[in-house]
């Protein structure tokens, strides 16, 4: 499922929505689209910006400057990467990247580093251990690449750590803790895992709800993993993960616990705070605690006769990618909220603190027609809609850095621009975004003008 973008249903000219072209390159990927792909990068340390550009049958490298001007290009052959997909990158000491050639069928890497001063790389093969692990995810952190397994009879995970040309391997050791299932059973580290698989959450990015809803997420930080278990709705389970000295910290953090029993509940870490969710059909209890001491710092709890005082966004239900509807009320939020996968999402830019408050439900859900403001007609006018379809209720709320209430409008975020970007530009294609200080890179292949381009986009009305 698509992400929800608000912005969609506040606005209504594409006028308020404009970019910049950085600069684009001439190209011509020979109409071989389904071989080809594109990896933009930054150096952290030097700040320069890469694309690598991967045809069928040869590779790009544009290194560019901090202000988009381009430096450098190597062009080369797919030797040893053929029927390979890029897995990801890393930068040693010198400044070179060092690309990720991943096969499944060989369960192998290809470590490919590129020397750009005189054109010319060298190769290893690195064995990934698919046989007794399975892979959870892959990252890159302060130039290095990571890459996270879980072991399939241990309880445990293993990161591999790539930095200047070496491997590391770190094995995290979750067999000493303790834990239990929504009925209280007592379960392995390996069983929560397999029923709540993890979802990693992209550092300084907005993570949508389809992502959030995860019972198990991971958060990455410098030399550091944050692991959540939400599977309960009476506490969340956390291990703080040291990848240097490997060890874990466990701690718990109760949810906030009403007159009923929860339906669904969840929580999200965002910078030495935890934001906690638990919802039933007749209240919403939301909970921002402390990292260090785990005291709450906010407490809200809305009852269904409430209107919701943290909300600067109509209470929406929107289905896959059509326009959000909204609910009547309170009551009529909680009711189709409860019914969902819950989730919170935070999110940080130079000016505000965004709270996403939602769930998500799959196509076995069926909703009140009631629930819709439906002016059009677009439904049908029987009690029920049987949604076949995902869909997601939500709202959106907005506060200072300081952790106050606003009574400002949400404005769209450059993730929400480019995503209207590419809806409206079938010509865009292989295209990825990269994150930098205060601004969004969209890279992408122009089919019709055969080149790649970088656009620039900010959050806010432009």
């Amino acid at each position: 499922m698509k992400r929800v973008f608000l912005f969609l249903f506040l606005i209504s000219s594409a006028t308020l929505l404009s970019q910049t072209v950085l600069t684009s390159y001439a190209i011509d990927l020979k109409n071989k689209i389904d071989q080809s792909e594109i990896v933009t990068a930054e150096n952290t340390v030097t700040h320069d910006v890469f694309v690598f550009a991967a045809s069928a049958d040869s590779l790009s490298i544009l290194k560019y400057n901090s202000a988009l001007f381009l430096r450098d290009k190597f062009v080369t052959n797919r030797q040893y990467t053929e029927n390979r997909s890029l897995m990801g990158y890393s930068f040693s000491e010198d400044g070179n990247p060092t690309l990720y050639w991943f096969s499944k069928e060989e369960k192998t890497m290809i470590l490919i580093k590129y020397y750009l001063e005189n054109k010319t790389s060298r190769a290893l093969k690195f064995q990934i251990p698919l046989d007794d692990k399975a892979i959870l995810t892959h990252y890159q952190k302060d130039n290095n690449f990571y890459l996270l397994m879980q072991e399939r009879t241990r309880d445990a995970l293993t990161a591999f750590i790539f930095k200047n040309g070496m491997a590391q391997e770190k094995f995290l050791d979750f067999s000493s803790f303790k834990f239990i299932d929504r009925k209280t059973q007592p379960k392995t580290f390996t069983q929560i895992l397999n029923e709540n698989p993890i979802e990693k959450m992209d550092a300084g990015e907005y993570n949508p709800l389809y992502k959030v809803t995860a019972k198990s997420k991971i958060y990455t930080l410098p030399n550091r993993l944050i692991l959540t278990l939400d599977h309960s709705f009476r506490k969340t389970q956390l291990f703080d993960i040291d990848l240097e000295s490997l060890e874990i910290k466990e701690k718990t953090f109760i949810k906030p616990i009403g007159e009923k029993n929860p339906k669904t509940s969840n929580s999200y870490y965002h910078e030495n705070k935890l934001y906690q969710l638990n919802v039933n059909a007749d209240e919403l209890l939301f909970d921002i605690k402390d990292y260090e001491s785990g005291q709450s710092i906010k407490t809200f709890s809305v009852s269904k006769k409430d209107t919701i005082r943290f909300s600067n966004s109509p209470l929406l239900l929107q289905i896959e990618n059509r326009e959000p509807r909204k609910l009547k009320n309170t009551a009529k939020f909680l009711k189709e909220l409860s019914a969902l996968d819950g989730g919170v999402s935070v999110y940080k830019n130079e000016k505000n603190l965004f709270i996403t408050f939602g769930g998500t439900g799959s196509s076995f859900n069926t909703i009140s027609i009631n629930a819709f403001n439906d002016p059009f007609g677009d439904f049908p006018s029987n009690n029920y809609y049987n949604i076949e379809s995902n869909y997601s209720v939500f709202f959106e709320s907005i506060w200072t850095k300081k952790l106050e209430l606003t009574q400002e409008t949400h404005e769209p975020f450059a993730s929400d621009k480019i995503f209207y970007f590419l809806d409206t530009h079938k010509e865009a294609v292989l295209y990825n975004t990269l994150k930098l200080k205060n601004y969004t890179i969209l890279n992408y292949y122009d089919i019709v003008a055969k080149q790649f381009v970088l656009r620039k986009f900010t959050d806010g009305f432009n």
